[in-house]
């Protein structure tokens, strides 16, 4: 008796955790796994420093220096690498650059370096991008799937959030890898043209708390088509 209790038991628990996982809506899977990695909702108010660490094959790593301060509308970076030390500031509309620790830069290094406010801007969307998800997914512009759908990759179960954006935010698809039980995002996918499997999938392992939120302490980057290793980014504290 005692047995055929806890089978029944089982078969109900399952059942209503399958029921559930099925029956989450795109919108409310990216809010739990906000909840997992934000729960104080600090990200809207965030203001520290992120020291990066890139490991890229056949190169010397790049340590980068990042501070952000969302409501002071604030980036910094300062990335070195071999002999060369680069500089980005914006702040709200203003943009100062410094290379080797000089701002008076030449036409001839800023071309040679690819110094520019564009590409102070790209870094500012970047970092702040990929170290705000999944709070960053609440943006304007971005446009969940409704469907939540189940399923493996590299030899475990997720909960699979699809994600597109308006045409003035950006073409790729995106695809948001969820533990079914903690909801932590635990792999993130991006395609140019889905159809010719382009693209790259990033592979997030460990975590480290930066403001009481739980950010992917590793980063590593693959090609979709091959799974070509391109890189790791490292998180320390």
């Amino acid at each position: 008796m005692k047995k055929r209790l806890l089978i029944a038991i089982l078969f109900i628990f399952t059942y209503t955790n399958c029921v559930i996982s099925q029956e989450l809506t795109g919108q409310q899977l990216l809010e739990k796994a906000i909840q997992y990695h934000d729960p104080n909702a600090n990200w809207e108010t965030f203001n520290g420093t992120l020291n990066v660490t890139m490991e890229t094959p056949k190169n010397e790593p790049r340590l980068s220096t990042i501070k952000i301060n969302l409501p002071q509308e604030y980036f910094y970076v300062k990335a070195t690498r071999d002999a060369k030390t680069t500089e980005y500031t914006v702040e709200k509309d203003s943009c100062v650059i410094a290379f080797n620790g000089k701002t008076n830069i030449s036409e001839e290094t800023a071309n040679k370096n690819n110094l520019n406010c564009e590409r102070a801007n790209l870094y500012k969307n970047y970092y702040t991008y990929l170290y705000g998800l999944p709070m960053k997914l609440k943006d304007e512009g971005t446009m969940i799937d409704p469907k939540v759908t189940k399923k493996t990759f590299k030899g475990k179960e997720y909960l699979v959030l699809k994600v597109t954006y308006a045409e003035t935010v950006g073409k790729d698809t995106w695809y948001f890898y969820f533990d079914p039980k903690t909801y932590a995002m635990e792999v993130y996918q991006f395609f140019k043209d889905e159809s010719k499997n382009d693209g790259e999938y990033i592979l997030l392992t460990e975590e480290a708390v930066i403001n009481d939120i739980k950010m992917p302490k590793k980063r590593a980057w693959y090609y979709n088509k091959d799974d070509g290793y391109l890189g790791t980014d490292i998180l320390g504290n």
